[in-house]
């Protein structure tokens, strides 16, 4: 007893303030990295900053946010956005989670397909543009190909012309894009269910929809909150599929705010107006976010 007290008197710190101490570093980092940029580009957002006008710059507190409500690209954009995300979320969501179901099940080449799955996670947007891109061209595309091969067109199609087709073909190549993620996660969620809690439902006559509504969903609630937030999130800064795809047309039908936001910057130079877009699109899926764990909270599924 002693000996501890003397050892203790001996040590200056405690073991929190020396677990602090040895987390200096990594703390700088994040805030020199990460905290310092992004409070930077608010303090930018308050400011009439053209680097074409540097003459003109000055602070004009909110007045770039309050302009947001006039701004008709942007509102423009903004619905753009919201039928985006919606399509692509939920289209990713739907197919992630038949995917994995069925991959969740005992099969010859189930391990080899799990891994093909995989694949297009690892592409590149601006790549995954590029080969949509290849696909869906007028003249030598593959879809018009293969549909003309089985009847179902006379002639190739220019699909990314027209509006409608514009926008759902980019939403699928999104799709196509961030589908494995989904994949991953649902398929960890779906391994960590009892075996049990099947094995029960049967012996209770239970059915395929039934033993899915009652076992599987409520353990899938964690593994959906994540993709569902950070699908979101994808979607909604989504931009080099788009602009390697389309370009944001025709017309403004496919540009987002995140592709707003960038031509605004590159191509205008209005930093200060494009670092307003940016944090409108921060607060969008911040609030986005805390209505999904909202959702869980009030369903009582949702743990710290």
């Amino acid at each position: 007893m002693l000996r501890k007290e003397a050892a203790a008197r001996r040590q200056p710190w405690s073991d929190t303030a020396r677990g602090y101490a040895l987390n200096v570093p990594a703390l700088l980092a994040i805030l020199l990295l990460v905290a310092y940029p992004i409070g930077y580009s608010f303090w930018v957002s308050l400011h009439r900053d053209n680097l074409a006008q540097p003459a003109l710059r000055r602070f004009i507190w909110f007045d770039n946010y309050l302009g947001l409500f006039s701004d008709q690209a942007f509102l423009r954009s903004l619905w753009v956005s919201a039928l985006f995300v919606v399509l692509v979320v939920t289209v990713t969501v739907l197919l992630g989670l038949s995917m994995a179901l069925v991959l969740n099940e005992t099969f010859m080449g189930r391990g080899v397909l799990r891994s093909l799955v995989l694949l297009p996670w690892a592409m590149p947007g601006v790549v995954n543009g590029l080969m949509w891109r290849t696909v869906f061209d007028a003249k030598t595309g593959a879809l018009n190909g293969l549909l003309l091969q089985l009847g179902l067109i006379d002639s190739y199609q220019a699909w990314l012309t027209s509006t409608t087709g514009a926008f759902v073909f980019t939403a699928m190549a999104q799709v196509w894009n961030t589908l494995p993620f989904v994949v991953i996660v649902l398929l960890a969620g779906l391994s960590t269910i009892p075996g049990e809690l099947y094995a029960a439902a049967t012996v209770d006559r239970a059915g395929v929809f039934q033993r899915f509504r009652e076992v599987t969903l409520p353990w899938l609630m964690h593994p959906l909150l994540i993709v569902l937030i950070l699908e979101t999130m994808n979607a909604f800064r989504a931009f080099d599929t788009i602009y390697v795809l389309t370009g944001g047309g025709p017309g403004d039908t496919t540009t987002t705010v995140a592709l707003l936001t960038v031509q605004r910057v590159l191509t205008f130079t209005d930093v200060g107006l494009g670092s307003a877009y940016a944090w409108v699109i921060t607060l969008i899926t911040l609030v986005i976010s805390v209505g999904y764990v909202s959702l869980l909270y009030r369903r009582g599924s949702f743990e710290v």
